[in-house]
């Protein structure tokens, strides 16, 4: 087996061999249990340590690629079996990559900052602090609408940003994921329709197809929601909710302009469906922008954010404005599915916004990711990539590289050690797609790097042939 290790390239040559093997193994649909070439075998055909191969066969088996048999070396493994169900299609792709994995690749499109963005100095002194001030009630239950300190800061918030709310609309969740699957339960029935955009946040499609909910899909344009079509649909339908992010949208890093958000609040009012307004990126904001819930909108809105993008996903820690009646209707549902939120959790993020440093902290990653989005833009324009639009702020491009199949795109970054995020994961229907989601904190690295250059219009396709191995 030709492994194609090339020792000149930024990727260590142990994630070589497994980028290699792993792609041999899921190229050629080789069948559980196929024993592998010895590990000598293997060493001496590729001029390779014996140890550097040990070392991949039992990375690749801890992970279940492969495993090892007592005197028969390593065989691929069984895969584990996934419950067929038509919502989850794709979405072994996107959890996988919340994951290390077996490859340790470079996570280009995934939704949070790397680990050496974190400042974990600030948030081991609010442990630090909530630990000594709340010892009495620190492992206790939230009260059903969430701590009340917390909620208090969340007001301030709402105030700065011009969403007018009050502490009995204000609901704490686990995270945003939390918050729309509360929403979709309990507004929600089998058999009822809803819009959402296209491309958008592939696990919502999911959750909502969960509930058995119809979608309507509306193309995402620079702008926000294409508004022709949206009322092409109400011409036909009489949806439920419309489900929207407004800011530094995923995927496509776009932002909701004024028209577009004033025409979306006038067909809510005349053609009676909610929206739902998804801000889970807002706080990376840092020129005007356009909210619907700052507009008015007749309790026609439901504002839904988190801290798991710009604090930490591990915190869990989110929440949602609404009416009063929406809000006492989830907070039961809340209760009754989950008892309650984290109260250290939540304390914890209390802190931090009450003392400053959460406000602070935003602002140097503001700073940091507008860097490096002008700088990744500057490296696609040079490789002629395709950017579909600029954005004002965020972490998220959506562009595509020139006239490579997806397959051979998805191989070459396989070969460079770069876990792509493909645009099929971003369509309701799992379609096709060329796009890309690129996450520009992850783009100054060499991985990156090399990937846009091998994708831009100048190589040759035997050039990409080489780099991919094919």
């Amino acid at each position: 087996m030709d492994l194609g290790i090339d020792r000149q390239a930024p990727v260590p040559v142990v994630q070589q061999i497994i980028s290699a093997v792993a792609g041999w193994i899921r190229n050629n649909g080789v069948s559980p249990g196929t024993r592998l070439p010895s590990v000598r075998q293997l060493a001496l055909d590729n001029l390779l340590s014996q140890s550097s191969v040990i070392e991949a066969f039992e990375r690749m088996a801890a992970q279940g690629l492969l495993a090892s048999k007592n005197g028969a070396g390593f065989v691929v493994a069984q895969p584990v079996t996934l419950q067929e169900n038509p919502w989850y299609e794709g979405a072994e792709l996107e959890w996988g990559s919340f994951t290390d994995g077996p490859l340790g690749e470079l996570k280009l499109g995934c939704g949070w900052l790397p680990d050496v963005w974190r400042e974990s100095d600030d948030i081991n002194y609010a442990i630090r602090e909530v630990s000594r001030t709340d010892t009495a009630g620190l492992f206790n239950y939230s009260t059903p609408l969430g701590l009340p300190a917390l909620r208090e800061q969340l007001l301030k918030r709402l105030t700065r940003i011009h969403v007018p709310s009050s502490l009995e609309c204000i609901l704490t969740t686990h995270g945003a994921s939390h918050a729309l699957d509360l929403l979709i339960r309990s507004l929600l029935k089998a058999g009822d329709t809803v819009v959402v955009e296209t491309p958008g946040y592939g696990n919502l499609y999911r959750q909502l197809a969960f509930h058995g909910v119809t979608l309507l899909e509306v193309p995402r344009t620079r702008s926000g929601p294409d508004i022709e079509v949206l009322e092409a649909h109400l011409q036909c339908h009489r949806p439920k909710c419309l489900f929207i992010n407004s800011l530094y949208h995923n995927p496509t890093g776009t932002s909701l302009c004024r028209a577009v958000a004033e025409r979306l609040l006038a067909l809510a009012c005349s053609r009676d469906f909610l929206i739902i307004e998804e801000d889970v990126y807002g706080d990376l904001q840092h020129a005007s922008c356009t909210r619907l819930s700052a507009l008015p909108h007749e309790d026609r809105v439901i504002y839904v954010s988190s801290f798991s993008k710009t604090l930490s996903s591990a915190l869990r820690v989110g929440y949602l404005s609404a009416s009063a009646a929406i809000i006492a209707q989830l907070a039961h549902l809340k209760t009754l599915t989950g008892i309650g939120t984290s109260r250290f959790a939540e304390a914890m993020v209390a802190t931090l916004l009450a003392n400053g440093t959460y406000r602070k902290w935003v602002q140097r990653l503001r700073k940091r990711l507008n860097t490096q989005m002008a700088a990744t833009l500057q490296v696609l324009e040079d490789e002629e990539w395709q950017v579909f639009a600029v954005p004002a702020g965020g972490m998220f491009l959506w562009a595509r590289p020139g006239a490579q199949s997806p397959s051979c795109v998805q191989a070459c970054a396989r070969r460079l050690g770069v876990l792509l995020t493909p645009g099929t994961l971003f369509n309701p229907k799992g379609e096709c797609s060329e796009w890309l989601r690129i996450n520009v904190a992850y783009a100054a690295d060499q991985r990156a790097l090399a990937l846009f250059r091998a994708l831009g219009p100048a190589r040759s396709t035997s050039t990409i042939l080489k780099t991919t191995g094919m």
